[in-house]
């Protein structure tokens, strides 16, 4: 199978939705105002895309086979969230600090989302792992270049 950019950036999209409103919630939560968890929200939603897509990027060409105890798509799944979330939860922090001007709110809101992504994160890298979309056998690509 061929993964199309289509895929990663539908991918990278959808990833961004669940994640911003997360954010959105926990700055609302650890603010006390919800215009403050919408700033940090659709602040993470720029930066993140394309931190997301490069992440994405990165995994797909990534070689494993030597590593024979991660070749598992759980075990590959598993150590992709955890490398995301790493990125992700300081992109958070620092959005966080500089938008409340409180290092603190940086603090609360990154580590909770530690726990709040991951969880997420996880199942939406499962659902994709299952779905075909943007998913072509090399034999269509081979196909579409003699038509």
């Amino acid at each position: 199978m061929i993964s199309s950019r289509k895929r990663h950036l539908t991918k990278a999209a959808s990833w961004r939705i669940i994640g911003s409103l997360d954010t959105m919630m926990l700055g609302w939560i650890f603010t006390g105002n919800p215009l403050t968890g919408l700033k940090i929200g659709l602040a993470e939603t720029v930066t993140k895309v394309g931190l997301y897509y490069f992440h994405e990027r990165i995994w797909f060409n990534l070689d494993l086979s030597r590593f024979t105890r991660l070749q598992s798509s759980r075990r590959r799944h598993l150590l992709k969230t955890v490398t995301w979330r790493i990125i992700g939860t300081l992109d958070t922090m620092v959005l966080a600090w500089l938008i409340s001007s409180d290092p603190l709110v940086g603090l609360k809101v990154g580590a909770a989302e530690i726990i709040t992504k991951m969880t997420l994160y996880y199942i939406h890298e499962r659902a994709w792992h299952r779905s075909k979309f943007g998913l072509k056998k090399q034999d269509d690509e081979i196909e579409e270049i003699f038509n």
